[in-house]
């Protein structure tokens, strides 16, 4: 298992999920996007709908129904039912389960750096630290 963190300096997780989604299903792969919050998992639904005005990222709820045919999921639980090997975490909230994919996305802000710091010290597979510069694009970081 690969795991990315993702600090959240200076852009909040509804502009940052959708071009890391994009780029996980241009590559072919499915995804699955976990959120412990049903309030934040609507507004993600939303911005996957509309965040770019002349396209938009085809995706479901779970419990919505055909699961199994979405290229992204979005849940409540680390829990594959479209068969994704990659999963983003979007509350910077650990889920059980999380071991289980082939790569995890972990992005965390401030309000959640303490929960990220004990994940990185817990991990013991390879993990890489991504930070916003000045100008918001991602660096890898120490």
């Amino acid at each position: 298992m690969r795991v990315d963190f993702y600090h959240l300096t200076r852009t909040p997780v509804e502009a940052v999920l959708p071009r890391l989604l994009e780029k996980v299903v241009s590559g072919g792969e499915r995804a699955l996007v976990v959120a412990g919050d049903a309030g934040l998992l609507a507004r993600l639904d939303e911005q996957l709908w509309r965040y770019e005005p002349a396209s938009f990222l085809p995706h479901g709820i779970a419990g919505g129904g055909d699961e199994a045919a979405q290229p992204i999921l979005l849940g409540t639980r680390a829990e594959a039912l479209n068969g994704a090997r990659h999963l983003l975490v979007a509350d910077g909230a650990w889920p059980e389960g999380a071991e289980t994919f082939e790569r995890v996305f972990f992005l965390f802000d401030e309000t959640s750096i303490a929960g990220a710091r004990a994940e990185w010290r817990r991990l013991g597979q390879p993990k890489r630290y991504w930070k916003q510069d000045e100008r918001s694009r991602w660096v890898e970081g120490p």
